[in-house]
């Protein structure tokens, strides 16, 4: 009688649960990674960055086609300039005191002067513009309006506080980063605000007038300019 021998099972792969495991992991590693960096690089922020004492009274004069060449020198994109008192708008995934530093060395290596460089988000800028006080630049014929940008150290009641007024003529009111300063055309020469400009707290602060504040908003909007 022939003897019956049990057929052999067929032997299963090993299993690579683990191997998978690992893979997946990795690749999920390397998801959140690129997710974290990537939203930058395709979206960067507008910013606006203003110049402080740059082509006044004849001093530090620099050309704003050369400004210009300046940021894009520094990786910076879609740059575009306005006036002559250093306003200039562009693009960047960089944060901003990272951003300020290399301009204020790149511009004090280009053009052999050292100026502060105060940033502005586009949502900064948008606040600025939408928080003002009630009236603000309504009367150009009767008033002159302008916004004193602060830098980051100071906050607008410690400059509130060494910011001189006359009154009947001068008022000053404080907003997020900025004090906005409307003077009586009617009396401007009894205005404080030059004496401001002699004092060391001027040193934390640059000035633009209103319609140049709400000009560089159009601009990083990408609005056009008249």
């Amino acid at each position: 009688m022939l003897e019956t021998r049990p057929a052999k099972q067929a032997r299963e792969p090993p299993s690579n649960t683990n191997t998978n495991t690992n893979t997946d992991s990795d690749t999920l590693t390397l998801a959140l990674a690129l997710a974290l960096a990537l939203p930058e690089y395709l979206h960067p922020m507008r910013y606006v960055a203003l110049l402080r004492g740059i082509n006044v009274g004849g001093n530090n004069l620099i050309k704003m086609a050369e400004l210009k060449a300046c940021f894009e020198a520094q990786g910076l994109r879609d740059v575009a300039t306005y006036i002559q008192s250093g306003n200039v708008v562009f693009a960047s995934p960089k944060r901003p005191p990272e951003i300020a530093r290399r301009l204020e060395a790149a511009i004090a290596a280009t053009f052999g002067c050292r100026t502060s460089v105060m940033l502005r988000s586009q949502k900064e800028m948008e606040a600025i513009v939408a928080r003002a006080p009630g009236g603000f630049g309504k009367q150009p014929d009767k008033y002159r309006y302008d916004v004193i940008f602060l830098h980051d150290a100071l906050t607008p009641a410690a400059a509130l506080e060494k910011v001189a007024t006359r009154a009947g003529v001068d008022q000053a009111r404080p907003g997020a980063g900025v004090l906005y300063f409307s003077r009586l055309i009617a009396k401007a020469s009894q205005s404080q605000l030059s004496r401001m400009m002699s004092q060391p707290i001027y040193k934390s602060m640059t000035i633009r007038n209103w319609r140049t504040t709400t000009t560089l908003l159009q601009m990083m909007a990408g609005d056009a300019v008249n």
